[in-house]
């Protein structure tokens, strides 16, 4: 496992979007073989999508063979709704590279046998080929990976969840602050579902993650903090600021930061799909 610890938000994000972009240009993805990225929504990807956008404007980064998997949707809110995740990818990201929408996939919270959607999800990303790169956020103060609350099973798949009061309080600041508005349900991909990715990426910034770090690094396996699953996985990256180590032990930072020139060589030099480079 590697923790990737920045200065602040703005530098972790950078680093994280410079991860993908390497990952996918070294992939060499093609027509007959696409890079599969899984997706994450939130306020802390946001500066990592900007960054993206910006790889892709200046022609360095395609999207043409990279298809997407979106960790969850909320259950009963219209597609276009200003909250649902589909508006989030589409408004944040999607609308601003030259993704196929066909290769876009977001669960459909509205669809009328939602058990059947989480299967046919989960055999999609089979049938692609399973995910390249798995990008996790959704990492609640909680330590909940998407929307594996509390309590989840650490081989869990893709199905229906109630939402902990915890995280409906967290979600109420994007519905005007009325709790009555924020949905109480949601697909999301499992524990297990993500596990199953070639490497899994997470991004975790700010001071109220801090402890969900600590629990997440430092202390064992646990149900109760979802995202501590990834200390088990063979290719895990933590990124981080600085506010989000506030809870790790001195020691625990030093190591890792210790380690960046290790880490930085995996994003520079960035590379460049434009000819010649």
């Amino acid at each position: 496992m590697r923790l990737v610890i920045l200065d602040n938000y703005d530098l972790a994000s950078e680093w994280a979007a410079k991860y993908i972009c390497n990952r996918i240009i070294q992939f060499k993805p093609g027509q007959d073989r696409y890079f599969t990225l899984g997706l994450p929504t939130g306020s802390t990807p946001l500066g990592c999508y900007k960054k993206l956008i910006e790889y892709h404007k200046n022609g360095d980064l395609s999207f043409k063979y990279v298809k997407t998997f979106n960790m969850d949707e909320y259950v009963g809110l219209p597609r276009n709704h200003p909250e649902s995740y589909h508006s989030y990818m589409w408004n944040n990201f999607f609308k601003h590279i030259d993704i196929d929408p066909n290769n876009a996939h977001i669960l459909d919270g509205n669809a009328a046998d939602l058990q059947a959607e989480c299967d046919a999800f989960e055999k999609k990303i089979k049938e692609a080929g399973g995910i390249d790169l798995f990008v996790g956020e959704g990492i609640g103060p909680d330590g909940h990976i998407a929307f594996n609350e509390p309590g989840s099973s650490l081989v869990s798949r893709t199905r229906l969840k109630t939402l902990a009061m915890d995280t409906i309080l967290a979600n109420a600041k994007y519905f005007d602050g009325d709790l009555s508005k924020v949905p109480t349900m949601a697909l999301t991909v499992g524990v297990g579902t993500v596990m199953d990715a070639r490497e899994v990426m997470i991004l975790i910034t700010g001071a109220h993650k801090a402890f969900a770090l600590y629990k997440a690094i430092e202390e064992g396996v646990n149900h109760m903090w979802t995202v501590s699953a990834f200390q088990q996985h063979p290719r895990t990256i933590f990124v981080c600021d600085e506010d989000a180590t506030l809870e790790l032990r001195v020691k625990t930072v030093k190591y890792f930061k210790g380690l960046m020139h290790v880490h930085n060589k995996l994003v520079d030099p960035l590379y460049s799909m434009k000819e010649g480079d």
